[in-house]
């Protein structure tokens, strides 16, 4: 039910407001007043006071008939409904065979009016039926009181249920609305969010790895500049490259495309991350890549979570491990694909509390996410992050990412 027209917004308030059967009502209304003077007729003579009695039938159909034409706003339907009931008190106080039309008025009070006002011109016209049956009866008849009454009653009562019912469901329904209006917001925001930890991965994995890695050689060519020249300068020549690199990144990333290895396309995958391990070794990390199984086609979200995932590994690698030898694997399975990165470095404590630590650190220091945006990278894709290393033993990533069998080609 509409709380806009319960509530009146047209001047119709009653608990029969939503129900549109206007017409239906008019129609009855005129039927009755047609049958009733035809009654009145038949049992009188053509009187002056049926001439009285006939004209006011007419003056109140013709009322009945302006009800199209009443405005709906303000005060204009319960004038009418007024006007109405009233021409039909004297009608029938005069000639009680009117008093049937007492039927189709009575819901178009219940319609129009609030519900107590409405209850009270219903019993008001319950009463003048009961008057207008007691003058022409020849004697008391009880049921001419209680019948009118009992009527008038349960018709209230009943409708008054109804209305009852109808708010109770509205106000589940309007409770719905704004629950789904809540959790709309509550995705908006959840989106917005996840939107925010994408970027911040990504440009974690692009302008903070790029300015690790210059920032690596810009030392070193510091260090060695009195005395090796001749390296110190390629090292400088390698951090601007690297700098014109991570400024493509930064643009790709921004135009949410795939790393810039990638060229646009998944099927260059494995040329990719061989040239993310070269700018590695290049760097001065010691490490290889081993290619294992025919990749095929790779879904481009897969190739590109798999190359920023590489990127963020040997960067860690590079700046915490100290290691010797680094090896980075990629074995196409059945259904999915599986990068292992292995090196000899130090090694850290890779429990969870641990790492919950070591992730709160770096927050507080203001730093990259670390395994922890590339876990969640991992898992957007469906994917798993297993991750060994222990103090002085090294440190072993193996993520899995699944490939249906029509992308893995």
């Amino acid at each position: 039910m509409s709380r806009a027209i319960a509530t009146g917004q047209d001047g119709v308030r009653g608990i029969l407001a939503p129900v549109r059967f206007g017409r239906a009502l008019q129609v009855v209304l005129l039927a009755l007043l047609a049958v009733c003077a035809v009654r009145y007729v038949l049992r009188h003579d053509l009187d002056g006071t049926a001439a009285l009695v006939l004209t006011g039938a007419v003056l109140l159909a013709g009322v009945a008939l302006l009800q199209r034409s009443v405005p709906r706003r303000g005060a204009w339907p319960a004038a009418w409904t007024l006007v109405v009931c009233a021409l039909w008190v004297v009608l029938t106080l005069t000639a009680p065979s009117f008093a049937w039309a007492a039927v189709p008025l009575a819901f178009s009070v219940l319609q129009v009016l609030p519900f107590w006002p409405a209850s009270a011109v219903v019993a008001a016209m319950t009463a003048v039926v009961i008057a207008a049956e007691l003058r022409i009866a020849p004697e008391f008849d009880p049921t001419i009181v209680a019948g009118p009454i009992g009527i008038a009653f349960a018709t209230i009562v009943a409708y008054r249920a109804l209305d009852r019912e109808a708010t109770a469901r509205q106000r589940l329904v309007d409770e719905l609305t704004e629950t789904q209006a809540d959790l709309a917001a509550a995705q908006h925001r959840a989106g917005a969010l996840a939107e925010r930890a994408r970027l911040s991965r990504e440009i974690h994995d692009s302008v903070g790895q790029s300015l690790t890695s210059i920032n690596l050689l810009l030392q070193a060519a510091e260090q060695g500049w009195d005395r090796r020249p001749d390296s110190a300068r390629g090292q400088v020549r390698t951090a601007a490259e690297t700098a014109r690199a991570g400024l493509d990144e930064v643009r790709r990333v921004v135009r949410d495309l795939a790393p810039g290895e990638l060229g646009g396309t998944a099927g260059s995958l494995p040329a990719a991350m061989q040239k993310v391990v070269a700018d590695a070794a290049q760097q001065g990390l010691p490490v290889e890549f081993r290619s294992h199984g025919a990749l095929g086609d790779v879904p481009l979200p897969v190739a590109s979570a798999i190359i920023r995932t590489v990127r963020g590994a040997l960067a860690n690698v590079a700046e915490h491990a100290r290691a010797t030898r680094t090896v980075v694997s990629l074995t196409a399975q059945p259904g999915e694909l599986r990068l292992d990165i292995r090196d000899d470095g130090v090694g850290f404590d890779a429990r969870p509390a641990a790492r919950r630590n070591a992730a709160e650190q770096r927050r507080a220091q203001g730093r990259g996410r670390g395994l922890d945006g590339i876990a969640e990278r991992i898992a957007e894709l469906g994917g798993t992050l297993d991750i060994e290393s222990a103090p002085g033993e090294g440190s072993t990533l193996s993520a899995v990412f699944p490939v249906t069998r029509r992308d893995a080609g």
